[in-house]
């Protein structure tokens, strides 16, 4: 980039375009549950589309005559869904799809480089999400490259309050040996592609991601940003649980952070679910993966005592939107919820 564009990075408050969400084509993800997994979407694009635009992305014309379907029968409103053909490995758009920044006030995309968390081998279809999806908006991405190296990154580590503040965990982007993303990346050299090509001029670290996260450590399922001073982080109340330590560790840096004026962020503590276990495997299950649209958030649930806890206490961060809960028991399944299977598309021009 030119040394004398400005960048930002907006806030996921700020006015959309739409949502970015892509439509599962085989249930790999969610082994035995693939059945369940497309009513899911049907109903988590039909909670969008009410209020705004979905941009959909699908794997070929058979799919997504199949999808159209789907939709009819469940009343979702056809003429605020704009498909996206592209072949696919995965949905999980927060991480491969494009991010929307604004560049001298319009916006454009970024492409980081994808590599399956640094952990899945089957991943170069999703390699070419962000071309796509820039390119339906006559757009080609920005590639992030830094020291002659294209970044992997994905959305999902990066949370931002668009005044120049991000939060990320230091699990995700800087353990020294599982799950590497850009090997002999230092903070350093994170906060200098953050500044680079997010316009990001501070960052707050916290430390490590809930158990069962095979992200390892993305900062969607920890603190989200709900305004420009105010942070919403989980706490686990259980002593005993695996998660109690590692979330009070992340309060306590939050409560020592700044935000880029320097001043300290208001927190606000949001609880957690009971462990949910299937199959022997425990699933990061967290309320901080919910979705801020237009006029609405919504908020995974669980079928859980603290489903309303988390409700009401979201529901007084939004006090201009509606906050509506969408039950997420099958979607955990797959390791993520609301927030990892989509991205949002900024509005085109900065406000």
């Amino acid at each position: 980039m030119g040394t004398k564009d400005l960048i930002r990075y907006p806030a996921e408050w700020e006015p959309q375009q739409g949502i970015l969400l892509c439509y599962p084509h085989n249930g790999n993800d969610w082994p035995g549950k693939y059945g369940a997994i497309q009513w899911a979407l049907v109903d988590f694009i039909k909670k969008v589309a009410e209020v705004e635009m979905v941009f959909l992305v699908v794997r070929d014309h058979t799919l997504r005559d199949l999808v159209k379907v789907k939709l009819e029968r469940a009343h979702v409103r056809a003429e605020r869904i704009q498909y996206i053909i592209c072949k696919t490995n995965r949905s999980w758009m927060r991480d491969s799809g494009p991010i929307g920044i604004y560049r001298n006030g319009k916006r454009a995309f970024l492409k980081f480089a994808f590599s399956g968390w640094a952990k899945y081998t089957n991943y170069r279809l999703d390699q070419h999400v962000a071309r796509v999806v820039a390119s339906h908006f006559m757009q080609q991405p920005l590639t992030t490259t830094y020291k002659g190296q294209e970044v992997v990154m994905e959305g999902g580590a990066l949370e931002t309050n668009g005044k120049g503040t991000l939060i990320t965990s230091e699990e995700c982007l800087l353990h020294p040996t599982v799950q590497v993303r850009n090997p002999g990346f230092t903070r350093e050299d994170y906060e200098a592609v953050f500044r680079e090509f997010l316009g990001i001029s501070h960052v707050i670290w916290v430390n490590k991601g809930i158990v069962g996260d095979d992200t390892h450590g993305h900062i969607d399922d920890l603190c989200r940003f709900v305004n420009a001073n105010t942070i919403v982080t989980v706490v686990e109340e259980d002593p005993q649980d695996a998660n109690y330590a590692i979330l009070r560790e992340n309060l306590e840096l939050l409560r020592k952070s700044r935000l880029q004026d320097g001043t300290r962020p208001n927190l606000i503590t949001l609880p957690m679910p009971q462990p949910i276990i299937y199959e022997g495997v425990r699933l990061p299950a967290s309320y901080a993966n919910f979705l801020i649209l237009n006029q609405r958030v919504l908020v995974p649930t669980f079928n859980d005592v603290n489903d309303a806890r988390a409700l009401a206490q979201l529901a007084a961060c939004f006090p201009d939107r509606e906050v509506i809960g969408i039950h997420a028991l099958d979607l955990i399944w797959g390791f993520g919820t609301l927030h990892c299977l989509s991205q949002q598309v900024p509005a085109v021009t900065s406000k």
